[in-house]
């Protein structure tokens, strides 16, 4: 592993909880000499994982569309700053520079982020790990409801169990180091039905 996607807020959230997951996480990817590849914003939770890792000597590639240069503040500093014409390109464009994928506290497009780039792990369009940082509890409902979806038969435990939780980010680096995907085909075949 190379470089690693974090996907956060590009608000800083209620709580001090939130800013200091930010910073133990860059702090554990530059102790691996492992570089932040982000959405390329200077302010939230964004500003604040890039600064820490840029503070350390670690490296930080931005990736934001030229349509939110002004909204989300684009980071001046960064090692890397690529500006894509489209949300789609910017999602490829992390996907196709990160070797696995972290969620902080975040909002939708947070969701939507670490929800799509899960859903392509599934379809194994890549074999690359998907992680939730649970920080002061802040996911305890989406996974109790990702849970439910399991019990429910519309997802497989294998599948599921391939979006990794954990509450710090050294045990969760640590299980994407050691991480092998599941080898389960997502269709049903006909002799299921």
């Amino acid at each position: 592993m190379k470089s690693i996607c974090v996907y956060c807020g590009s608000n800083p959230g209620r709580r001090e909880a939130y800013a200091n997951a930010a910073r133990d996480l860059a702090k554990s990817l530059v102790e691996r000499n492992l570089r932040l590849v982000y959405g390329g914003a200077s302010v939230g939770i964004m500003g604040i994982v890039a600064d820490t890792v840029l503070q350390l000597g670690g490296e930080a590639v931005g990736v934001i569309p030229d349509a939110l240069m002004r909204k989300e503040i684009a980071h001046p500093n960064l090692t890397e700053l690529h500006v894509t014409r489209s949300m789609h390109e910017r999602k490829t464009m992390m996907a196709e520079l990160s070797d696995g994928f972290i969620a902080l506290p975040g909002g939708i497009g947070t969701l939507e982020e670490i929800f799509e780039i899960w859903t392509w792990a599934q379809l194994g369009f890549h074999a690359k790990p998907c992680g939730l940082l649970n920080i002061a509890g802040y996911y305890d409902a989406l996974i109790a409801f990702l849970d439910h979806t399991v019990a429910e038969q519309f997802v497989r435990e294998p599948h599921r169990s391939m979006l990794l939780v954990e509450q710090a980010p050294e045990a969760l680096l640590d299980r994407f180091a050691g991480y092998k995907p599941p080898t389960i085909q997502k269709w049903v075949e006909k002799a299921d039905t």
